[in-house]
């Protein structure tokens, strides 16, 4: 398994490093559309979600591992599907929160030669071979987001939706971010930008830095819910034609 995971990251380093061949590169696109389309069939009546990033590498008792599987019970109580990355750390935090608190908890994970495993606290999960497929996978589903403490995916995922919502490719939906000391220089930096004229004072509307679980979930359902008069309950119909199942 681990001999195939590499296989999978040298072929995305490859076709990273400039031109191949046209066979090489339409092998990778038909590679691509496979992955795009065995998420959305794996995900698609899993909604509405919201969606919890963090780093892979807390362990249980760790305060962000307990603070992640906190608001993902209340956020699931709200009538969400908590959807992560589903693999360990934050990741399997909020999926279990989501479970303790009778939710649906679903991932979309990563094939990775080291570090990235499923969880066991997912009901339904897709692992998928490329990150800027997962990532679109993530965004796609979910009506708010949540960033724990983590490492340059965590950022990466993070600045992408805000990016997304700045250029309203996708509606502005809540983004919480958790632990302002840990995000102090984040929140330091944003306010340079803001200065030096990179982003507009609008653009800082698209987040919310906090410390208190209960008041970012009130900010979410105060911000989805309400705001979209959404119904977390509502659900599409499978097409049984299409072998399709929740």
């Amino acid at each position: 398994m681990i001999d195939q995971k590499k296989a999978v990251l040298k072929e995305e380093i490859k076709f990273l490093e400039g031109p191949q061949s046209r066979w090489k590169e339409f092998k990778f696109t038909v590679s691509v559309l496979f992955e795009f389309i065995k998420g959305l069939r794996a995900l698609h009546f899993v909604g509405p979600c919201v969606t919890v990033f963090g780093s892979a590498r807390f362990k249980e008792g760790h305060e962000d591992y307990e603070r992640a599987r906190e608001i993902s019970a209340k956020i699931a109580r709200l009538g969400f599907t908590i959807m992560t990355g589903g693999g360990p750390g934050i990741m399997e935090a909020a999926n279990r929160g989501a479970r303790e608190a009778g939710g649906r908890s679903v991932g979309c994970n990563i094939e990775l030669p080291h570090e990235q495993f499923a969880n066991p606290y997912m009901d339904k999960w897709v692992t998928i071979k490329y990150f800027f497929v997962r990532k679109t996978l993530l965004t796609k589903y979910s009506y708010a987001f949540v960033v724990m403490p983590g490492g340059f995916g965590t950022l990466d995922e993070y600045f992408e939706a805000i990016t997304l919502m700045q250029t309203k490719v996708i509606s502005d939906f809540p983004v919480v971010i958790m632990d302002k000391e840990f995000y102090k220089n984040i929140i330091e930096h944003i306010e340079v930008m803001k200065a030096e004229g990179t982003i507009s004072p609008e653009d800082t509307k698209l987040f919310f830095f906090t410390d208190d679980v209960d008041e970012a979930v009130a900010f979410i359902q105060n911000n989805t819910i309400k705001r979209y008069n959404l119904r977390p309950k509502a659900k599409i119909r499978p097409f049984t034609w299409l072998f399709e199942r929740r």
